[in-house]
This record gives C-alpha cells, structure tokens and sequence, in this order.
C-alpha cells in the first residue's frame, strides 16, 4: 500500500515562501502522475500543479509565475515551491497520484494534507 505524507505547511506573510514536501512510502517512478490540490474552506478541491513522468508540469493559472512543481525520484518526493504567497493561497494542500497498470486499471493515491495560511 502507498503512502504519501506531506509536510512543509504553516503560516506565512503575504509575498513570503513555503516549499511543500510529498514523500511516498516507495518508488515514485511507478506513477505517470503526480498532483498537487488544494481546498480552501466552503470550496471545492483544486488542481493545483502537476508533474509528468518525463518531468513537464502544468499548473493552474492563478499559480503560474510563483508556484514550482518538482519530483526527485532518488528521493521519492514531490516538492511545490510556493513563491509570492497571498492570502488566497490559504488552503489545504494535498499530494495526490496516480498509474494506470498494465490491466488498464488506475490507481490513486492521496496524502492527509498540511495547512498553508498566508495573512499578516
């Protein structure tokens, strides 16, 4: 069973930084995919970046320009860089991935989330 556990969290002035941290409980290579998301209170859960196999990441445009999204898989960790933070940024952030296997069966996994609060 995969386990994903991210940390990095906290709270943080507006315009300041927080580098977010997934670590899976093996190898990262296995998964085409992997996401992070994130839920404001009374909103729906985002995308809010996601990386590749082959390393491309896409992000959601509120976050494009501050945002990083990065795997390293010796490490089997996903890190998002958060730069230029605003109060809107506050959420919960959760790591999320996925493979599909040879059966065409998909697999999907989810960390328990860390908090992120921007405000002065």
């Amino acid at each position: 069973q995969v386990q994903l556990v991210e940390s990095g969290g906290g709270l943080v002035q507006p315009g300041g930084s927080l580098r977010l941290s997934c670590a899976a409980s093996g190898s990262i290579f296995r998964f085409d995919i992997m996401n992070w998301y994130r839920q404001a209170p009374g909103k729906r859960r985002e995308l809010v970046a996601g990386i590749n196999k082959d390393g491309s990441a896409n992000y959601v445009d509120s976050v494009k320009g501050r945002f990083t999204i990065s795997r390293d898989n010796a490490k089997n960790t996903v890190y998002l860089q958060m730069n230029s933070l605003k109060p809107e940024d506050t959420a919960v952030y959760y790591c999320n991935a996925d493979y599909m296997d040879s059966t065409y069966e998909v697999y999907d996994y989810w960390g328990q989330g860390t908090q992120v609060t921007v405000s002065s």
